[in-house]
């Protein structure tokens, strides 16, 4: 009869676990409209969307907690979460790659502080990449990667931090704005001065399919300040300045290569995304993570198109840098 009681008495399976419900639906909320969330206080908005793919840590964590409260509410609330993060990044699980290509294109972080240069030209030469692009080159270090990588490519161009070697000849090389120097005093730094900390650039390579444009850019960084909160003032306004220049290129087939500093789910690549696709995205194998490269949390590292068709994308073994390489295969 006690036992009888007892039964009686317990919560309703649809009653328990109130708290993890509402963690529960919040969570879904937030995935789903997380394109809504202001970036007046701290730029929350872009520290969600960097982050987004990470929120569906919480599912098993909060199934865990419903099953454990024995809450039918908490477990039927999951729905939400589930089928939104599965709309945002379910299509990343699948190989989308395909065989073939025109073309094979690499961008690495190569780092200012990479201790062996020569190793890491060395093993990106190996990859057998027809353009590669580099930033983060120092001066000190530009002529290792200069007398390495010329054994494999016949043309090159750096432009202050930025390079692109390639296999195919380029031409109309030059050194893209992207408002790095901002303010009062930047026009009355002199060219030499301004050139050796350019972090973009722009050149033309020629293939048998025609001219190809190819931009190599380094935004600037993104910091978690407790002050300011994520702080990416320079690296949304080189993003910006960004986009326009690529909007403008009147050639028909364009690749961005980059260490962007944001993933393309940030709203401040909108003026970029809006305009190219990602080749990860089109035709790769998962979240492609190149940063860090001790454990790759975020995609970082870019291979943007238009004009052309990504075949396959991937991420190369790691090299001496805290970046891993990435690369995709291009056809048109």
């Amino acid at each position: 009869m006690l036992r009888a009681a007892h039964v009686a008495c317990r919560p309703d399976p649809w009653k328990r676990g109130s708290v993890l419900t509402v963690m529960t639906l919040l969570l879904g909320l937030l995935m789903l409209l997380h394109a809504r969330i202001p970036n007046r206080i701290g730029n929350l908005g872009s520290l969600v969307e960097t982050f987004l793919p990470w929120f569906g840590v919480f599912i098993p964590v909060l199934l865990a907690g419903a099953l454990w409260r024995r809450s039918a509410s908490a477990v039927a609330a999951l729905l939400l979460p589930v089928l939104v993060w599965l709309n945002l990044f379910g299509g990343l699980f699948g190989d989308k790659s395909h065989s073939g290509g025109d073309l094979t294109v690499a961008e690495h972080n190569v780092g200012a502080g990479n201790p062996d240069p020569a190793g890491t030209a060395h093993d990106l030469a190996d990859s057998g990449a027809d353009v590669l692009a580099l930033v983060e080159l120092t001066e000190k270090a530009r002529g290792t990667y200069e007398k390495e990588l010329g054994r494999a490519y016949g043309y090159h161009t750096v432009q202050g931090t930025v390079g692109l070697w390639s296999k195919l000849p380029l031409s109309d090389s030059r050194q893209v704005d992207i408002k790095t120097d901002y303010g009062p005093l930047a026009a009355t730094k002199p060219a030499d001065v301004t050139l050796a900390y350019a972090r973009a650039l722009r050149t033309t390579v020629a293939t048998d399919r025609g001219p190809l444009a190819v931009y190599v850019a380094h935004l600037g960084s993104a910091r978690v300040n407790p002050r300011v909160g994520f702080w990416t003032d320079t690296r949304d306004r080189n993003a910006q300045a960004l986009g326009e220049a690529v909007a403008a290129d009147r050639n028909e087939r364009v690749v961005l290569l980059g260490d962007l500093n944001g993933t393309t789910d940030d709203r401040a690549f909108d003026s970029i995304s809006s305009r190219m696709r990602s080749a990860q995205d089109v035709a790769g194998d998962g979240f492609g993570f190149s940063w860090p490269a001790e454990f790759p949390m975020v995609r970082i590292d870019q291979i943007l198109v238009r004009g052309v068709t990504p075949e396959s994308s991937w991420v190369l073994p790691a090299t001496h840098s805290d970046h891993l390489p990435v690369a995709a295969r291009i056809s048109w």
